[in-house]
């Protein structure tokens, strides 16, 4: 199973500064360990996870690492210019030698939808043509799309990517839609931190009953591993309940007048059953040794095509590196 980091840029105290470098030392710090993947998220007017710039964010990790593949998880695609994303891709293929997975998400927070422009209900056809258009740039050279929120002739990017074909993936909770999407274009899914092992079944059937083949899964996990399954209890949950208040109120921003005021509740709604503090726990690998480690291995019985992503929930950078050391050296040796 691969082993990845998930980063959020947590500003727990201190600057948005001091946030930001201490989560690239992190993934610094997952490269020396081995690790396999770092994974960088994507959130706008938000204080508290600081990540408006994923591909400004993987452009910095990209120079201060040397294995570790490297991907956005992912960008918020209806926010974006498909030719000028496919050349920022592309860019960071070239920087990094080679080590860019590029991932996808549709975004539902109010504040995006109000700043950028893009009503709530068109979000998602939007992140589905961004895709293709993007993808098409990237894998075929030239290429043209025409579409209802994309469009363009015969455009041709530069610099090519280094590798032939970028690893795609598409960022899901159990949106069967989009699941069905990822199938139908050989795409992988991200799971979510609050995706159970049920979930990742159900997910998984859809995908296989539409391809015929069961998907790539990397699954964001919470982390906090301690030398009791109690410690790890009360050193997991004051972070987690934190990070779940934050993003609550970041998705219930004063809804826009530009929208329909039922679209924006039906959103925020959407949202606050995504940051379920309970889910992040009962599907979080939490506790000693070793029961992370049987939390491990029932994603991997259960789900063998899925790998993780770990996010450290201590509020320290030396905690959290601490976290990701006793992982490295106690638990991943036995999955």
């Amino acid at each position: 199973m691969k082993v990845g980091l998930f980063c959020l840029f947590e500003r727990f105290s201190g600057s948005s500064q001091v946030a930001i470098h201490e989560q690239l030392e992190l993934i610094r710090y997952a490269d020396e360990l081995g690790f396999d993947e770092a994974w960088l998220g994507e959130h706008h007017f938000n204080d508290f996870s600081v990540c408006p710039s994923p591909s400004l964010l993987l452009s910095y990790a990209a120079a201060m690492t040397k294995n570790i593949r490297l991907g956005a998880a992912g960008y918020l695609a209806p926010f974006y210019d498909a030719v000028r994303l496919a050349e920022e891709v592309a860019t960071l293929d070239a920087l990094s030698g080679g080590r860019i997975n590029l991932g996808f998400a549709k975004g539902a927070f109010a504040p995006d939808s109000k700043h950028f422009k893009v009503a709530p209900e068109s979000m998602r056809a939007a992140m589905f043509e961004v895709v293709e258009a993007a993808t098409a740039l990237l894998n075929n050279g030239a290429a043209s799309y025409k579409g209802e929120h994309v469009s363009f002739f015969c455009a041709d990017i530069e610099p090519k990517p280094i590798q032939q074909k970028i690893p795609v993936y598409i960022a899901t909770f159990g949106s069967e839609e989009s699941v069905v999407f990822a199938a139908k274009n050989h795409y992988a899914l991200l799971g979510s931190q609050g995706m159970s092992v049920e979930d990742c079944v159900k997910v998984s059937q859809i995908y296989e009953n539409t391809i015929g083949y069961k998907p790539y899964i990397v699954l964001m996990r919470t982390l906090c591993v301690e030398e009791s399954t109690q410690k790890a209890i009360e050193l997991a949950r004051p972070s987690i309940d934190h990070f779940v208040k934050s993003m609550k109120a970041a998705s219930s921003y004063k809804k826009s007048p530009l929208f329909d005021e039922q679209r924006y509740e039906e959103l925020i709604k959407e949202r606050y059953e995504f940051f379920d503090g309970a889910k992040f726990f009962d599907s979080g690998i939490i506790g000693d040794a070793a029961t992370c480690i049987e939390r491990v291995r029932e994603l991997q019985e259960r789900c063998p095509n899925a790998s993780i992503a770990l996010k450290p929930v201590a509020t320290t950078l030396a905690q959290n590196k601490q976290m990701l050391r006793i992982f490295n050296e106690k638990i991943r040796p036995h999955c």
